[in-house]
């Protein structure tokens, strides 16, 4: 990897990228709600319990299988993988979630001229957009290369997920920088996970997570989106 593509990496998977990442919790705080996460212990415990049952079956592989219909411009099934990444959101607040992070990256990367013409006119066609779909134009578009393109998605994610347990149940910033730490070293065997995961494999049987989210649409209060 060369310092061009490492700043790019760097740039998808930085907090600052302005797509509103920190405005969900993917039920994390539904998780916080239900008595289910109470300290940094059982809050470790959630989110890698996730990363391997629910985003290491399903929207890593999914971002696996995005990355290579675009990098053979096979549009028709970067289409149809859209839309199966759609269907494959369990509550109306996970659609949502993944729908406007989606938008907000894809207007960005257009605007930024990511992309060439004709991969450019088949993302903006694209209404709804998942995101996992357009990291993976991001990714091609900057000659990212598969692992290093999982790796920071799934960084992100792992990050994302951290930063809403420093606000929700709440953590101290140590204790969420001891969950990082640990949880990142699980990354390497997600990445290879999902790069040999084929379709008829990919999983989002996820029904606790499902039935948190749809309850945190009517939580009293709440920090977050979802």
């Amino acid at each position: 990897m060369d310092l061009h593509e490492l700043s790019a990496l760097l740039h998808l998977a930085s907090p600052a990228l302005p797509i509103g990442a920190f405005s969900y919790s993917q039920g994390l705080e539904a998780a916080v709600e239900s008595g289910l996460i109470t300290d940094a212990a059982t809050a470790g415990r959630w989110i890698g319990s996730q990363l391997q049952c629910v985003f290491a079956r399903c929207e890593a592989p999914l971002l696996a299988l995005q990355w290579r219909r675009w990098r053979g411009d096979d549009f028709a099934a970067v289409a149809q993988g859209n839309a199966w990444l759609l269907a494959s959101r369990e509550s109306a607040e996970l659609r949502a979630e993944t729908e406007q992070m989606g938008w907000s990256l894809a207007q960005l990367a257009l605007a930024l001229g990511w992309g060439g013409a004709a991969q450019q006119a088949v993302l903006a066609a694209l209404k709804p957009v998942a995101l996992p779909t357009v990291f993976a134009y991001a990714a091609i578009a900057h000659d990212i290369g598969l692992p290093a393109c999982l790796n920071a998605y799934a960084f992100s994610w792992l990050e994302n997920q951290v930063a809403a347990a420093l606000k929700a149940v709440p953590l101290g910033q140590l204790a969420a920088q001891k969950l990082i730490v640990a949880l990142r070293a699980e990354l390497p065997a997600v990445v290879a996970r999902a790069i040999d995961t084929p379709p008829e494999a990919v999983s989002t049987f996820a029904p606790h997570l499902a039935i948190l989210s749809a309850r945190h649409e009517n939580q009293y209060s709440r920090l977050f989106r979802s």
